[in-house]
């Protein structure tokens, strides 16, 4: 084993020394996660279910790897296993945001998981969210009309209406996700991920059964893709990000979060090919910017620009 770990500390260092480029390289990762859903043409319980399968290896190596520097508790493995079960209705929700409005607009509805955040951590915790944190909300909510296309009604997705619905149930249980396994990641990074990600494979596994989507045996190049976006997104997206972000000033991490769901819009308008309608669009830009207003602490860049101290690359 220690000949395994003098293998991957070059691998460690090189995420403490550049945080900012790892980090990027997981919101990027993360950000193809549509694309790739859409490529393997299968269910959304069947997508959730091998997405985590696929992924596993990796993030059961990582907390192996880490096992002597955190070590969970067994409250801190019951909390990973629920967070799991949110995870499955967030990635279950969301595949099908997927298919009734796009990856990319699916993916900005997503994000929306920032004011579930703030809103349950100060009811929860005690946490009272910012004032621009409630400023940013109308904005945000008109963003997610706009991309619903109740204005126009002529938006992009076949249903886009519900398409926003199963986006915001996304959201929901996707911010429940993020706080329960905030209170886990106290004791380790890895570790937490992969018990709440076999968590996730084993309850998509039996809601696909349930209402009989589930595909055990898809054809090989829905095996490709579903790989690609276990190891890719599930794996070392989510890896990439939470090594990386503690690394980082608050004001980067932000920017560098929101560069998720404008990757995503783009890639999906050129890889799938997507055509979201000028309103639609414009809701995107009133969510990303509602999101910004609620997590970028300006004052802090200000103040960071100014004392020239240089930030970690």
């Amino acid at each position: 084993m220690p000949d395994n770990r003098r293998l991957v500390r070059p691998l460690f260092a090189a995420v403490a020394a550049r945080p900012r480029l790892t980090a990027l390289l997981g919101a990027v990762s993360i950000s193809f996660s549509g694309v790739l859903y859409i490529y393997s043409g299968t269910s959304p319980e069947t997508a959730t279910f091998f997405r985590c399968l696929y992924g596993l290896p990796i993030l059961v190596g990582a907390a192996f790897l880490e096992r002597r520097t955190a070590r969970l508790t067994r409250r801190g493995v019951m909390l990973s296993v629920f967070a799991g079960i949110l995870f499955a209705g967030d990635l279950i929700f969301w595949h099908h945001a997927v298919d009734y409005v796009g990856a990319g607009l699916a993916t900005v509805l997503g994000n929306l998981q920032i004011v579930v955040v703030a809103f349950g951590t100060w009811m929860l915790f005690g946490e009272r969210p910012a004032t621009r944190t409630l400023l940013a909300i109308p904005i945000v909510l008109a963003g997610v009309i706009l991309i619903a296309g109740l204005i126009s009604h002529q938006a992009y997705g076949t249903n886009p209406v519900l398409g926003v619905a199963f986006g915001m149930v996304a959201a929901l249980t996707y911010g429940g996700y993020l706080m329960v396994i905030r209170q886990v990641n106290r004791g380790g990074t890895a570790a937490p991920v992969a018990i709440s990600t076999a968590s996730t494979a084993v309850v998509s596994a039996i809601a696909g059964l349930a209402v009989g989507s589930l595909d055990l045996m898809p054809s090989w190049p829905a095996h490709f893709w579903l790989l690609l976006l276990g190891i890719s997104a599930q794996a070392a997206g989510y890896l990439f990000i939470s090594y990386s972000l503690p690394r980082l000033p608050a004001a980067v991490t932000s920017i560098i979060l929101l560069a998720q769901p404008v990757i995503a819009v783009l890639t999906a308008t050129f890889l799938v090919p997507e055509t979201p309608s000028v309103e639609q669009l414009l809701g995107v830009a009133f969510v990303v910017g509602g999101i910004a207003l609620a997590t970028v602490p300006l004052r802090n860049m200000r103040r960071s620009s100014g004392t020239g101290a240089p930030v970690p690359t």
